[in-house]
Formats: structure tokens, sequence, C-alpha cells
């Protein structure tokens, strides 16, 4: 009786011990205790971090840094950096209103517009990166500069009133008690993990970002899916300039989008997404982009002083690159 039993006992432990390892190996994990941890200790701290009130104004934001977060994380996957994401968020609200109210265009045709030039600026920095051989940071750099000096040159400091009502309706409105902009973030989302995690195109972006050699050698057009990861960047950046627009109601130059490529970095990289690329799940991407607005809202909640806010995520984010470094030498003695 004893003799038989021992081995099944072995023979169930054994997979539960292995879904135990697989379970502690996903980066994910860790990132979505953290959430929920937080999100705890927040509210049992301030009644008011937990209102309904308070949780619209955070996944109406969470929809603005989650956005440009997916679309930076797109390119890092391939092995890149993309620096003008937050800079092109800016640029892209100044062109909406400019060719809404200035040029007279609708509003539909002033947002196709916008993603036009976003999309063609993401096609230079592809073919830059793929083409000339250009570090990515060089490149987007460059851009990150210019596209904040011609927003100030078409607005001359000054904002632009009077854009069309369309706006207000994307970056407001609610759908049943859920801001529509945290609806499309997760449209946008499930799409991404959809070309991910479901499309042979999806593989193929991992592999570039892997292994670059190989995936050449396994007959992948590593430069094609680079250049594509540029693009969707730029355009998901003017997408979530769109949203931000219509939650000012104005175009305004003041601020908007600086700084916020560092957001999108920093939630790629305590998603789980690795600076070398070739690692990283949506999954990952929303959990950091969640982690991070509950932590910025939460000292705003809890009446910190706003000059360290800064300092916060700046410690975070330096504590995730640490982790995703000691990740990846784990991985790499493990294989």
């Amino acid at each position: 009786m004893t003799t038989e039993t021992a081995p099944a006992h072995e023979s169930t432990a054994a997979p539960a011990r292995s879904r135990l390892r697989m379970l502690v190996d996903t980066p994910e994990v860790g990132v979505v205790l953290a959430c929920v941890a937080v999100f705890a200790a927040l509210a049992l701290a301030r009644d008011t971090f937990a209102s309904a009130v308070n949780l619209q104004g955070m996944g109406a934001d969470l929809a603005q840094y989650g956005l440009i977060a997916i679309g930076e994380s797109l390119v890092i996957l391939t092995g890149g950096i993309d620096l003008s994401v937050g800079a092109l968020l800016g640029t892209s609200v100044i062109l909406m209103s400019w060719f809404n109210v200035r040029a007279g265009l609708p509003a539909g045709l002033a947002v196709l517009a916008t993603l036009a030039f976003a999309g063609l600026v993401g096609l230079v920095h592809g073919l830059a990166v793929t083409r000339l051989r250009m570090p990515p940071f060089v490149v987007t750099l460059v851009t990150y500069t210019v596209a904040q000096g011609v927003t100030l040159a078409i607005t001359s400091g000054t904002s632009i009133v009077g854009i069309s009502p369309f706006f207000g309706d994307v970056g407001q409105s609610y759908l049943a008690q859920v801001p529509v902009p945290l609806v499309l973030f997760a449209v946008v989302a499930v799409a991404a993990w959809f070309f991910l995690e479901r499309t042979y195109a999806g593989r193929q972006v991992y592999a570039v970002g892997g292994n670059p050699e190989a995936a050449r050698l396994a007959g992948i057009r590593g430069d094609r899916r680079v250049v594509s990861m540029y693009v969707t960047s730029s355009l998901v950046s003017a997408f979530a300039g769109m949203l931000v627009l219509g939650r000012m109601g104005v175009g305004s130059a003041s601020g908007v989008g600086v700084g916020w490529e560092l957001s999108a970095i920093a939630a790629a990289v305590i998603g789980g997404v690795s600076l070398t690329g070739g690692q990283g799940r949506v999954l990952g991407i929303v959990a950091g982009a969640v982690l991070l607005e509950l932590i910025n809202n939460g000292l705003t909640t809890l009446q910190v002083n706003s000059d360290y806010t800064n300092i916060v995520l700046g410690c975070v984010l330096g504590l995730a690159i640490t982790a995703d470094r000691l990740r990846a030498r784990h991985v790499a003695r493990r294989s």
C-alpha cells in the first residue's frame, strides 16, 4: 500500500513545484502583487483614494501614460529606444488644434493629418536606425528636441482655443462610469497583446530583439519589423495626444508630454520588458503603468510635496532597471 501511494504523492508534488517555480520566475507576478499592495495601503491611509471620482481620474491618467508605454515597449522589444514619445505627444496636441482651428479642418481630418505626420516621423526613425545604422538613442533624441521646438514655434507660447467638441467627447466622456480614454487604452492593450502573443509577426519582433543575427539566419526581415514598431510607437503617441487634448480642452504647449518618455520607459521596465530587447509582455507593461499611476496619484492624495514625486519615481525606475539586470544575469546562468 505504501509502495503504491508514495510515487503518486511524488507525481502530484512535482507538477505543483514546477508551477510554483514558473509563477516565481514570471516577472509580471511581482508587479501585479505590488499594485495590489500599494492600492490597499493607500486606500487604508486615505479614504478619498478609493473614491469613484479619484479612480475615474486615475483611469484617465493611466490611459495617457499607458498608451505611450505600450508604444515605447514595442520599440524596446526590438532592442531599440524611443525618447521622442512624450515630445511627439505634445506636438500632436498642438498639431490637432492647429489643423482644427486655424486650418479649418474637421476634427476627424485633423486627427488623421496628425496621425499621418506622426507615422512619417516613426518611419524616419525606423529607416535611420535600420538603413543608416544610427543609434536609436541619438535619432529619437533629435526628434525630442525638434518636436519641442516645433510646438513652441507654432503656438508662440500661447494656447489654441476653440477646438471641436469632438475632442472633449472622446477625452471626457464615460462609458458605464468608466472613462472613455481608459476603454480605448484597454482596446489598444488587447490589440498589442494579440499581436505579440498570437501572430507570427509578433513572434518575429521578439526574435529580432532577442538575437538579431539568429533572426536574420532564420529568414526574418528584421529591418521591416523594427521600422514597423517605430511607426507604431509614433502613431500611439499621437493617438494619446488626442486624448490629452480632449481632457485639456485647449491646445496648450506648456509642459504637455515633457518627461513622459521616462514614465513610459519606467512602466515598461517595471513590467518586465528587458532593455536589451526580446523579453516582455503586455500584461507586465500594463501592470507597470498601473503601479506608476498608483504611486503618483497616491503621493498627491497624501499631500506629499510634488518635488518628491520625481525622486520616488526615479528610485522606482532605478530598482526596476537593477532587477532587470539581475534577472538577465540569472537567465544567462540558467541557460
